[in-house]
């Protein structure tokens, strides 16, 4: 008998859009059984998850639980007592709780796989074995570790970070150094860490190199990359869910429509685009660990720096890239 996966979202309903097609996919294609934790902010989000889930059909009977911040804070508030920057963290920007919130769930040497909302997976298969005392993460270029100030802070206090962090996708097992977590916090500033959602990669990145860590297989494990040549198609007119036909989602497990691709994700589905119907229900490779040093990054706002200068940015940057920051705001 197949062991049970135990998974964890962190979202609010401002996601079902994209999730929908998300959980749609999960439960129609994962073949192994699978305890869902949802976790959103208020009671009224809460119960807009359970009946969003309760109409979603699910042929394999997983098992799914809604909790909201209420339901973390009574379990982790003993838990992280003595962790003051544990407890900011947690009560700071959105993302940053798909770190903190699993830790307040599962027990010493439980299984922890983290999933963003607007992932995809077209095909039957299998998550990859969560090993013992390693992180995997998603493989993306080139790096998404900002803002500025607290990688900084991170090389400043001589903390290793991993270079091409995804944090579409996060296995692990507890249990995890939290004196050394609420350390490193305290030196990306505490309470008073920049509210953006990047910190998170920044913590992931620190702590798959401070435990172990490694890329899950890109081509399993895939994620859109808005590069170049694509933001010139998108300039030009090119319909946005031709770009996903691009993508070799019939060898991937998982896909990752990171950014506004993410709301191309729904009429790709509904005309049939990802229809692959292959299972992928081996195990893939895992990739070594890049290290991100402070040479590379400095080299890389460097290059950002120029590009800014040349006008670059002002010219390639899509008018979708404003819908999406509006739809972040709303």
């Amino acid at each position: 008998m197949k062991s049970t996966r135990n998974l964890f979202f962190i979202l609010s309903p401002k996601a079902l859009p994209y999730f929908e097609q998300c959980v749609k996919s999960l439960f129609l294609n994962a073949l192994e059984p699978l305890d869902i934790k949802l976790i959103s902010d208020s009671a009224d989000d809460k119960q807009t998850l359970c009946v969003f889930l309760s109409k979603i059909d699910n042929p394999l009977d997983h098992k799914w639980q809604v909790f909201d911040k209420s339901d973390v804070d009574e379990r982790g508030n003993e838990k992280f007592r003595t962790f003051k920057n544990l407890q900011a963290f947690g009560n700071g920007h959105p993302c940053w709780r798909k770190i903190t919130d699993p830790l307040v769930f599962a027990n010493d040497g439980e299984e922890i796989i983290v999933l963003d909302p607007d992932l995809y997976f077209p095909n039957k298969f299998t998550f990859e074995p969560t090993p013992e005392g390693t992180i995997l993460l998603m493989w993306q270029p080139p790096s998404c570790l900002q803002p500025p100030e607290s990688v900084q802070a991170a090389f400043n206090a001589s903390v290793k970070l991993a270079h091409h962090v995804d944090i579409g996708v996060a296995q692990w097992r507890k249990p995890v150094d939290l004196e050394w977590l609420d350390w490193f916090l305290g030196e990306l500033g505490g309470k008073n860490i920049p509210r953006s959602m990047f910190v998170e990669a920044i913590v992931w990145s620190a702590l798959a190199m401070k435990i172990g860590g490694a890329y899950l297989e890109p081509r399993r494990w895939h994620c859109y990359y808005n590069s170049h040549w694509k933001r010139v198609l998108i300039k030009s007119g090119f319909p946005m869910t031709r770009l996903l036909q691009m993508e070799n989602l019939r060898q991937a497990k998982c896909f990752h429509a990171t950014g506004p691709c993410k709301w191309w994700i729904k009429e790709a589905s509904e005309k049939g685009m990802f229809k692959s119907g292959n299972t992928l229900d081996q195990p893939s490779k895992i990739f070594s660990l890049v290290e991100f040093t402070s040479r590379r990054y400095e080299l890389e706002q460097n290059i950002k720096s120029f590009l800014r200068k040349i006008g670059y940015y002002s010219f390639i940057d899509p008018q979708w890239t404003k819908l999406e920051q509006f739809r972040r705001n709303r």
